[in-house]
């Protein structure tokens, strides 16, 4: 199968990368479960999914902005590596090839916030993607919490369609990686007052995790005063 094949060839390139290239520090609170999973970040860089990825022994299936997937060659290796374009006004379309993969006992990576955290630092608020896909199938989602450093994420325009669209890069520097335990959660998805709560709910633990990331990083040889969290 063309993924797998994919798969195969890319994870130990991306794994070279990160453990040449990256100071990554990865804490679990409890090793990934297996069968059907949700891991959820936060998204500091355009190049999180590649190192939230990374983290995992076994292929996942991430939901990327559908205009990575315009860009030339790289669009190609992501539709072909069976990740999931997640279009504007359409997220139906990726909400249910996500509940099709994790009906087939995959890992589905989202980032609930559903766009880049604000280049200041903190987080967006989050969207209800990962609550509605958590209800939908009642698989577990994974909390994931990162930190880096603001100053090393590199601004790339990039021209799709004729448009500048801008993305944040890091390359090289400390990455920090915090693994929450599963959460579960169960209800009516149906009922939007609740799916807004747990979107808030998961968030919650993303950002505590995320905290947990940056307070390793402070200690580290980067440590610099408690300022900001991104």
């Amino acid at each position: 199968m063309i993924e797998q094949l994919l798969y195969n060839f890319s994870r130990p390139v991306v794994k070279t990368y990160t453990s040449t290239m990256l100071n990554m520090d990865v804490q679990w609170h409890q090793p990934l479960p297996k069968g059907a999973k949700i891991i959820a970040a936060n998204h500091p860089s355009t190049t999180d999914p590649f190192f939230v990825a990374a983290m995992a022994n076994h292929q996942v299936f991430i939901l990327i902005n559908e205009k990575l997937f315009k860009v030339p060659v790289f669009g190609k290796y992501l539709r072909s590596s069976g990740h999931i374009p997640v279009v504007v006004g359409q997220g139906k379309a990726a909400m249910d090839e996500a509940l099709k993969r994790l009906a087939q006992n995959e890992t589905v990576v989202i980032f609930p916030e559903g766009a880049l955290s604000p280049r200041e630092g903190g987080f967006c608020e989050p969207r209800t993607g990962a609550a509605r896909l958590a209800l939908l199938s009642g698989a577990p989602i994974i909390p994931v919490g990162i930190h880096l450093l603001r100053e090393r994420v590199h601004s790339i325009i990039t021209h799709i369609e004729g448009k500048e669209e801008e993305g944040r890069w890091y390359f090289r520097g400390p990455y920090n990686m915090t693994v929450g335990r599963p959460i579960s959660f169960r209800g009516d998805v149906e009922n939007h007052e609740y799916v807004q709560r747990v979107s808030k709910a998961i968030m919650t633990h993303i950002r505590e995790l995320a905290f947990q990331s940056q307070d390793r990083m402070q200690q580290g040889p980067y440590a610099r005063p408690v300022t900001e969290v991104f």
